[in-house]
């Protein structure tokens, strides 16, 4: 039962085959004999109150399609009575006295919080380490990076503890740990989830918040329930579920496979072997698949990148790196982001916008020809989980701590909806890879309609090879 998706918990639970009390004391048992050795859930509720609320929730009437159903929410957002760290310890033991639109819409349909999934220090690099509540470890292999932002989500749905979860996606967070852990994740449309209606709400338009899932399906009714706009924030956007639109197969669907963006981009070895012979199997379901030039310049994406990312941050950070008793408390990331978002001008920034803008222009034209981009979701396998970040790629040099994902790049600078779907196993250690699917802004639902072809197809998440100690 544990091992079963959301949406099939739904219905046996709709079914009376088993209880909302049932299913938590099995999650729970779960969580403790699973997560001391991935350390993916932070921040447990008591087990006393979880169970109470259970029985409550078997008692009441149902809620939405969640109703019953536990989850865990990522360290950077609020849920109500939660302690919110940020893995930060400036915010260790920070209770939430609110929960965030997002968590206030997942608790209407239903969903019982009971802790958080861990995360790097506000979120930033893709290796889920903090000094609050440590590393989240591989679970097929335990001594290997587990990805992030989103890293503590994706290890809990792969090994069974939550059957879908929530993340945020800036530079990769729902694509890199759903990549590395065997599952799917979805960065949506810009502005189909909103965010939190607090300081500016015009001018960053780079980080979104979305679920990650082992189903296809899971992820749609998930997004569904997320999505909608806020009234209080200007740019959201209001969309027709994509539940009930993911069915009907990829046939016909034109690909273009990037690979690695004309060979600017380094890659490990057998990323790219890996990428292609899954799509390959991938023309079985109709799809025609063509390998195309990097249609825009790398160098100056990354430049429009890593200014508008820095401003960004520099705009929620500012704040604490201006105090002096704080500031001793960031990593040494965090600094360099800030810094750097601090010594921008105005023309700057303008000039990597107008970059962006011609990228948009450029990605509209490609559009036109091809229904989904493919883009591998990491540039190379899980590393050691006691480094900070890699500092190469076979051979070539990384001058940042987030170059290394230089990849997932191309589709959140324009707010593009991306679904991760799994790729299959390889490198050194035999160890999970996905793909990028990527298309034009709206286009959630065909997104998810093409990954539902091939997790039926394929069902990835199912096969576990190397886990079978840890499960």
């Amino acid at each position: 039962m544990i091992e079963d998706g959301a949406l099939a918990l739904r219905a046996q639970l709709d079914a009376g085959n088993i209880t909302a009390e049932t299913l938590m004391e099995r999650t729970l048992d779960r969580i403790a004999a699973i997560n001391p050795k991935v350390n993916a859930i932070v921040s447990l509720r008591d087990a006393d109150t979880l169970m109470s609320e259970a029985r409550a929730a078997d008692a009441a009437p149902k809620a939405g399609w969640l109703h019953g159903i536990p989850m865990a929410i990522k360290d950077l957002a609020n849920a109500k009575g939660l302690l919110t760290s940020m893995g930060s310890p400036l915010f260790a033991g920070q209770v939430a006295p609110s929960d965030d639109v997002m968590v206030a819409r997942l608790r209407a349909a239903g969903a019982i919080i009971i802790g958080k999934t861990n995360t790097p220090e506000f979120g930033l690099g893709s290796h889920s380490i903090n000094p609050v509540f440590g590393a989240t470890r591989n679970p097929y292999n335990a001594e290997c990076s587990a990805g992030g932002s989103s890293g503590g989500a994706g290890v809990a749905l792969a090994t069974g503890m939550l059957s879908v979860a929530d993340g945020s996606d800036m530079m990769g967070s729902l694509r890199n740990p759903a990549g590395w852990n065997n599952v799917y994740g979805m960065r949506p449309s810009w502005g189909l989830v909103p965010s939190e209606p607090m300081g500016d709400s015009f001018l960053h338009q780079l980080s979104t918040n979305g679920p990650m899932a082992r189903t296809p399906s899971d992820l749609a009714a998930l997004l569904d329930t997320m999505a909608g706009s806020d009234p209080r924030q200007p740019h959201g956007v209001d969309a027709p579920p994509t539940l009930p639109q993911i069915e009907g197969g990829a046939d016909g669907l034109c690909v273009g496979w990037l690979g690695d963006w004309g060979g600017a981009l380094p890659m490990a070895a057998g990323v790219l072997d890996l990428c292609k012979a899954a799509l390959t199997e991938m023309e079985v379901l109709g799809v025609t698949v063509d390998a195309i030039d990097a249609p825009f310049d790398r160098d100056e994406i990354w430049s429009s990148w890593i200014t508008l990312r820095s401003w960004a941050v520099a705009g929620n950070l500012d704040v604490l790196y201006a105090d002096p008793a704080k500031r001793e408390h960031l990593k040494d990331t965090a600094i360099w982001e800030i810094e750097r978002g601090l010594g921008l001008s105005a023309m700057e920034v303008h000039r990597a916008s107008v970059i962006r803008s011609h990228w948009f222009k450029a990605a509209t034209v490609l559009f036109e020809r091809y229904d989904v981009l493919v883009l591998p979701s990491a540039q190379m396998w899980p590393f050691d989980v006691s480094m900070d970040w890699p500092s190469e790629i076979g051979g070539t040099a990384m001058d940042t701590y987030h170059r290394w994902m230089e990849v997932v790049v191309p589709a959140s600078l324009l707010g593009l909806p991306a679904v991760c779907v799994p790729a299959g196993f390889g490198g050194p250690h035999d160890l999970p890879m996905g793909l990028q699917l990527i298309g034009r802004r709206g286009s959630d639902a065909l997104l998810l309609r093409l990954a539902q072809a091939w997790h039926d197809m394929t069902d990835w998440p199912a096969r576990r090879p190397g886990m079978e100690g840890l499960m």
